[in-house]
């Protein structure tokens, strides 16, 4: 394909959020699609609070470089991408007019977004008149009803934010602030049937660059992102070209999905902190290239953890491996102090439930979660 044919494509997809992690997942899939004989379009995105991101992205032309370094297969990636699908960056305190005119826009296909869990929350204060309002539902809501007040076909919506029946979590949060607002209910009939959502569950360790990386200086947007990448979409094709990247895959249930990652890799993370804290590790990588808790979290994830997954969801002891060399990335420095935020609520919901099952399904002790649900 000519390489400048990604420059001239249509505006298919609006992002909430410009963060690295959406930086080095979908738009970074959507600028390898674009690349192809099938191309996805390009992406506008808002930065939600403050501006400097999006300057940052107008400066730089909307383009950006991504590094994919770590392990696959035991064999060590290294290489950099330029990423060009981003057309254009707007803010949401300076630019909310461009925004419902983008929602109005014929080519918009898709829109995708990545925001905290805590913007899963409405805000009472909001109003329908508001130019923007303040929570992420209704900024979604104000959107989605320029399009259908301009007679637009329904979009996608694709959330990627790590909540468990995200896409019916959001659309329930749009229409609850639809009812409050008292909107038509031909506009909500609209939102639940002509607009697809769909839960989806997102799979990639992202970090910043090291600060002596020769990229860091010249471009502020640089992000280093691990081989591995993941992203589960439920239901029917949102985007035509995007399902044909290889990191993307349409599943009929994200459910035995979300358990497999939740139960394995992060529980994982959870182990790994109770174990290694105490010794003085303090990363991942540092953790898992211990002798001896490479040799005890191995026996964790292999004698314990997967055998109760069996059956449950697909390959759980292939998952588990890829999770160790993952762990093992020499590039990313994943802070265990980090992963232990929370950490009494994360042991209750990603190592007691395969303590429990383990129990019931082969009537014993799991000794090493017996010892790390024990621990004071």
């Amino acid at each position: 394909m000519n390489q400048n044919m990604p420059m001239q494509l249509p505006e298919a997809v609006f992002q909430f959020g410009t963060g690295k992690f959406l930086r080095c997942f979908a738009d970074l899939f959507i600028h390898e699609a674009n690349q192809t004989t099938r191309p996805v379009g390009r992406i506008a995105v808002l930065q939600s609070t403050g501006t400097a991101r999006a300057k940052t992205f107008h400066r730089q032309g909307g383009r950006y470089h991504a590094a994919i370094r770590g392990l696959e297969r035991g064999r060590r990636i290294d290489r950099t991408v330029e990423v060009c699908s981003v057309s254009r960056a707007l803010t949401a305190a300076e630019d909310w007019e461009e925004v419902l005119a983008l929602g109005r826009c014929e080519s918009l296909q898709a829109i995708v977004s990545n925001t905290t869990e805590a913007g899963y929350a409405l805000e009472p204060g909001d109003l329908p008149d508001h130019r923007p309002p303040q929570s992420f539902p209704a900024k979604l809501l104000l959107l989605l009803q320029a399009r259908y007040e301009s007679g637009g076909r329904g979009v996608a919506v694709l959330p990627c934010e790590l909540l468990e029946n995200n896409a019916e979590r959001l659309i329930g949060l749009v229409l609850d602030q639809a009812r409050s607002w008292d909107l038509s209910e031909d506009f909500m009939s609209w939102l639940r049937e002509e607009c697809s959502w769909h839960n989806t569950l997102v799979d990639r360790i992202v970090s910043a660059p090291k600060d002596d990386d020769p990229l860091a200086a010249a471009d502020p947007l640089f992000a280093v992102a691990e081989p591995f990448a993941q992203w589960l979409i439920e239901g029917s094709p949102p985007v035509p070209g995007l399902v044909e990247h290889p990191a993307v895959q349409l599943v009929e249930q994200i459910a035995p999905y979300h358990l497999r990652k939740v139960r394995i890799l992060n529980g994982a993370h959870t182990a790994l902190v109770a174990k290694a804290i105490p010794l003085g590790i303090t990363t991942v990588r540092e953790a898992v290239s211990d002798a001896e808790i490479g040799r005890w979290l191995n026996t964790l994830l292999f004698e314990e953890i997967v055998p109760v997954l069996e059956g449950r969801t697909d390959d759980p002891a292939q998952f588990a491996r890829d999770t160790l060399e993952r762990f093992a990335n020499p590039f990313l420095e994943h802070r265990l102090a980090d992963i232990a935020l929370h950490h009494e609520v994360k042991v209750k919901t990603r190592l007691a439930p395969t303590y429990e099952e383990f129990q019931r399904q082969f009537g014993r002790v799991p000794g090493l979660l017996h010892e790390l649900l024990s621990a004071p």
